[in-house]
């Protein structure tokens, strides 16, 4: 059953991204930058755990996940290390997701060989 929720919840998430998409002008980097901001302001209102408590992987994988992760990242740093933390605690908390990323889009790269267009 947890399988089936989030693959709803995240797939809810990709349908309303898209229909932003397609009504109207805004570019995907904007679309994204969105995302990752609506995560870090439902982050900061407590709204964002009890969804992803009931979401699951469906709202934590997405960008909304991201901001909600850069949020509390910074947060815990804040109070643990005053006004440096601001700077500091979203790269502590989103290393590991960024690393994997670049690494494994690397990977695919030497893989797949794009080619430019």
């Amino acid at each position: 059953m947890n399988f089936l929720l989030a693959f709803l919840v995240g797939g809810a998430i990709c349908v309303l991204v898209q229909i932003l998409m397609d009504n109207t002008k805004l570019l995907p980097g904007r679309i994204m930058v969105i995302l990752v901001c609506s995560g870090a302001v439902l982050g900061a209102l407590g709204w964002y755990e009890p969804f992803a408590e009931w979401a699951g992987a469906g709202a934590t994988v997405p960008l909304l996940g991201f901001g909600n992760t850069l949020f509390k990242g910074i947060k815990e740093a804040v109070d643990s290390e005053g006004f440096i933390g601001i700077y500091k605690g979203g790269f502590t908390a989103c290393s590991v997701g960024v690393s994997a990323a670049l690494i494994f889009g690397y990977l695919a790269s030497l893989i797949f060989k794009p080619k430019m267009k």
